[in-house]
């Protein structure tokens, strides 16, 4: 049998029993659609997680410690290490020979303190972090009240918002005007050759009061949290080259002291910027060859990405029953016409039709269903993930947050949706196909 004859069959059959064969073909869409709509929620989630890391600066950031001791910035314990190098100190040589390493865009150390503002008769504890001004493409700043610094030297401040609401009960007021930042400057003492000194001779250290006036030009909506960066780490930002030139004294510079108060400034840990993400791994391992522990948001997101393929299979695995289910009527609807048209098929096998011209009418006819299921099932699920993604955003409008996507539907999974629908009509097709390619011919012919 011709292609194009079996083709014309098989059109032929489903339009005569066509309401049946409708329902068949609207329970596979419907199978395809549940299956399209929950993985089109895996794929915005993960699609909405990567945005919002991009977005955050962190894809193309690097974080240095020192080898001993373990990094203190949230890297795992076992976070790997270069044994090429000996352990060194991250000191100004060490930022400066990594900034020299082809790709990095700049290397800057994180910058808090702990103190105390005044502003109108009062007093307020919070922690100070300095931020980079490479930091204004950051999501964490979108749509943000005010303005971010004007310049990297610029004596200005922007609140975190809980911050915001402790100095005033509208914190829009608090734009343009001025608080006092008082904390303590670390000084270096020379030492002492007196006799009897009880540090042995060996200089010591002072902390000095200071003060500093901002003027606050911005307020974000970020709450505070643990995290890499500036953002989320102190509740008052100041711009970076501030920071630096306060030289307030920091926990780590503080032990440092006391364990050795000779010994020079040495960083905690510096956040190294690469100039693209594609090159975050070569200059990781540089930096690891230099006798450093290095962590990055690439590690991280190797985990991530395993937690989203367990939940997009999980998904799937669930969206997929509706579509076993559907095909449960393929059989059906298949069975019902070998018994309404078995005169036809001993017809055909009288004519000479083999055995496999049968199985591949049959194949035919339950592939057509599976493919116009599959795509108006697709369909079905685009729509479904649009209504998602409009009543999402209508909640997130009215608590005033910004609107986001959170079901995607790539051409990916279009074809897959399709050529997975059309899959399993094949195989509840092959039933039905063998028993009708099994017909005895004469006996087909008598059937009444």
């Amino acid at each position: 049998m011709k292609n194009r004859d079996m083709i014309e069959l098989a059109a032929r059959n489903l339009r005569q029993a066509l309401l049946r064969n409708f329902l068949t073909t609207i329970g596979i869409a419907v199978g395809v659609a549940s299956l399209v709509a929950m993985l089109s929620l895996g794929a915005g989630l993960q699609g909405l997680a990567s945005q919002k890391l991009s977005q955050s600066g962190l894809f193309n950031a690097i974080f240095v410690a020192p080898r001993v001791p373990p990094p203190r910035f949230g890297a795992p314990p076992n976070a790997d290490v270069s044994p090429a190098a000996p352990p060194r100190s991250l000191d100004d040589d060490a930022r400066l020979a990594i900034e020299r390493l082809p790709g990095v865009a700049e290397v800057y150390p994180e910058i808090r303190f702990a103190t105390e503002i005044h502003f109108a008769d009062g007093i307020y504890a919070t922690v100070v972090a300095g931020i980079p001004n490479s930091a204004r493409s950051d999501g964490a700043f979108d749509g943000m009240t005010g303005t971010f610094f004007s310049s990297p030297d610029a004596d200005e401040a922007i609140l975190q918002i809980s911050l915001a609401r402790q100095l005033s009960t509208q914190p829009r007021s608090l734009l343009g005007q001025q608080i006092v930042l008082r904390y303590a400057e670390r000084q270096p003492l020379p030492a002492d050759p007196a006799p009897g000194n009880s540090a042995g001779g060996s200089p010591g250290f002072s902390l000095e009061p200071r003060e500093q006036k901002l003027r606050i030009v911005g307020i974000v909506e970020t709450e505070p949290a643990g995290g890499f960066g500036g953002i989320g780490r102190g509740r008052l930002l100041i711009p970076l080259g501030v920071a630096e030139k306060l030289g307030a004294a920091q926990a780590a510079d503080l032990r440092d002291l006391l364990r050795d108060p000779s010994a020079p400034h040495r960083y905690a840990n510096l956040t190294v910027r690469v100039e693209r993400t594609s090159r975050v791994r070569s200059v990781e391992d540089s930096i690891k060859q230099m006798g450093f522990a290095t962590y990055s948001l690439l590690d991280a997101t190797r985990d991530l990405r395993l937690v989203f393929a367990v939940f997009d299979l999980l998904l799937g695995i669930f969206g997929s029953l509706a579509l076993v289910v559907a095909s449960l009527g393929i059989v059906n609807t298949l069975v019902m016409a070998i018994l309404e048209r078995r005169r036809e098929i001993g017809v055909f096998k009288a004519l000479g039709a083999a055995d496999r011209d049968i199985r591949r009418l049959f194949f035919a006819e339950a592939g057509t269903m599976g493919l116009l299921g599959g795509v108006f099932g697709v369909l079905l699920g685009w729509l479904i993930g649009r209504g998602i993604n409009f009543g999402t955003n209508i909640y997130l409008a009215r608590r005033a947050l910004p609107a986001v996507t959170i079901s995607l539907v790539p051409i990916w999974m279009v074809i897959s949706a399709i050529a997975f629908s059309v899959g399993v009509s094949l195989l509840a097709g092959m039933y039905p196909a063998a028993r009708a390619a099994q017909l005895d011919p004469i006996e087909a012919l008598r059937y009444e």
